[in-house]
């Protein structure tokens, strides 16, 4: 399992993963204002739970550290589909495993026997698309 790291808030930029609630999302916003007579500059983040699509926000200084969460991205092939779950098999180690979180993108297109590329963050995974 990837862990995190810390980064300053000031560098992060729509599109990364950062932490927020331990809760690995997607920044979808980056606000920066100029740093006033008495202060530094600060950040203001919105950003959706990568697993459960959440909104959050955070407010800090450009210099605070946030952490950012480590992304394995794996191939697996789908060997069965139960009500709102997927079993997955990864192509390289042969492990199984279930998984609930699956993208817009692939949702439609997972049957028994297609490859996905999923996404490993913090021992949860997700299935982001069906490869062609």
């Amino acid at each position: 399992m990837m862990s995190t790291r810390p980064v300053e808030l000031g560098s992060i930029k729509e599109g990364s993963f950062v932490l927020l609630d331990s809760e690995p999302c997607r920044v979808v916003e980056v606000e920066k204002s100029k740093p006033g007579k008495h202060g530094s500059a600060k950040v203001r983040l919105v950003a959706i739970g990568f697993f459960t699509g959440s909104k959050k926000s955070h407010v800090g200084p450009a210099s605070s550290r946030v952490d950012v969460p480590g992304i394995e991205k794996r191939s697996g092939q789908v060997l069965s589909m139960m009500n709102d779950t997927v079993q997955i098999m990864d192509l390289e180690t042969f492990e199984t495993f279930e998984t609930r979180y699956i993208s817009e993108d692939a949702v439609h297109k997972i049957e028994p026997g297609v490859e996905v590329e999923y996404w490993r963050i913090m021992g949860k995974t997700r299935v982001m698309k069906v490869k062609r």
